[in-house]
């Protein structure tokens, strides 16, 4: 279906298509109360304190039309995982604390290292190898493998603005896991005035604004999630798994830092400053469409980070906004629409094609296939049939 998307709940189920936020109004077949809401609107409303419109709007940044490249996102995500990894290896002399030394050939054993001595039951058992109880393991791993990987600053930008774009993609949170359904709209824009003086410094006035403006819903999803880990990750400082809340994202200048404590605490919900937009935190895993709760000031700040796609960047050197290629790339869709249907020609007649593979027939005993190569073999087959008879 042109201009729709389709997500698939299990394997075997039907699809939920939602039509496209960027051409119509997101729709649920479920039911839901996104009608009111549109990602393509060119302004956004200010929430206040209990959740209702204060009135105030913003324009659309330019950031959020750009172009939704997965793939890229993907990569940049795969490279930036790397960079926080630390080196690990087994010591070097593993596996090679002991005297040990081959018997050489003739004794009908093979001619690993032995232990030497005797009086143990160690004595003479195989040792070094990586086949030997107690051995070194095969290519002991060292510390100077190639951990982190160098990213293109081009292509962690083009991610970072993919991933704004996404979070404006009402079925793209939904599909992500989100629970969106009773928010007043995408993107969710918070008054900064209920930041002034530190106001949301405790948690309990965070969770509060949260629920008051709609995002309780994710936040008791993510709080709910928490299970224990399957495997050895358990003994390894990563006990637990938990999914993803809503990430707050403010401006340092304006909203203050005290909120990072009030919202720390809550599972799942994260901070982050417009000016160090993180693509692990607005992409986890690498999938686009993580819910955002904006601030009005970081909010109106992202048109100066990210300018658009004819002014650079105030910030970023050398930085235009990606376009994309074609405005719509979805071909079938304009072959189809009445303005180019109504301007083609009629079609001529059905269109004639030779078939790729045709059986070869031998025209020494084809008729008609001796005629199709040689006309004039009709005029041979006579003459002769004259000079017998």
């Amino acid at each position: 279906m042109p201009g729709s998307i389709e997500f698939y709940q299990h394997k075997n189920s039907s699809p939920i298509r939602f039509q496209s936020p960027y051409t119509t109004t997101p729709h649920d077949d479920r039911g839901s109360s996104l009608s009111r809401t549109m990602a393509s609107r060119p302004t956004v409303s200010i929430i206040g304190k209990d959740g209702t419109p204060t009135g105030a709007t913003h324009p659309i940044p330019a950031v959020f039309s750009s172009p939704i490249r997965p793939d890229i996102v993907q990569k940049v995500h795969t490279g930036m995982a790397k960079n926080k990894r630390q080196p690990y290896a087994v010591s070097e002399k593993a596996g090679h604390q002991t005297s040990a030394e081959s018997w050489g050939t003739g004794r009908a054993v093979a001619r690993i290292p032995r232990v030497s001595g005797g009086g143990t039951h160690r004595a003479g058992q195989a040792a070094f190898g990586n086949m030997c109880r107690s051995g070194r393991m095969f290519a002991p791993t060292k510390i100077w493998r190639k951990w982190h990987i160098k990213i293109n600053q081009g292509q962690k930008r083009y991610a970072t603005c993919s991933a704004l774009a996404a979070s404006a993609a009402v079925p793209l949170l939904m599909a992500r896991g989100h629970q969106v359904m009773t928010i007043p709209e995408v993107p969710l824009v918070v008054d900064s005035v209920l930041f002034d003086s530190g106001a949301m410094g405790r948690t309990a006035a965070s969770l509060s604004l949260l629920r008051s403006v709609g995002a309780g819903a994710d936040v008791d999803k993510a709080k709910n999630s928490k299970k224990l880990r399957a495997g050895k990750g358990k003994m390894r400082g990563r006990r637990y798994r938990q999914r993803r809340g809503p990430l707050v994202v403010y401006s340092p200048d304006t909203d203050g830092k005290e909120l990072v404590k009030g919202f720390r605490n809550i599972p799942g919900v994260e901070t982050c400053p417009v000016t160090a937009l993180n693509l692990l935190q607005l992409a986890p895993g690498g999938h686009l469409g993580r819910f955002i709760v904006w601030t009005s000031a970081a909010f109106k700040a992202l048109d100066d980070i990210y300018g658009n796609t004819t002014e650079p960047s105030a910030h970023k050197r050398d930085f235009l906004l990606p376009s994309n290629v074609v405005s719509q790339a979805d071909l079938t869709r304009l072959i189809n629409s009445s303005e180019i249907q109504s301007s083609l020609n009629a079609p001529k007649g059905e269109a004639v094609t030779r078939r790729s593979a045709v059986q070869k027939k031998n025209p020494l005993r084809n008729k008609q296939v001796m005629l199709r190569l040689n006309p004039y073999a009709s005029v041979f087959a006579k003459e002769g049939q004259k000079k017998l008879s």
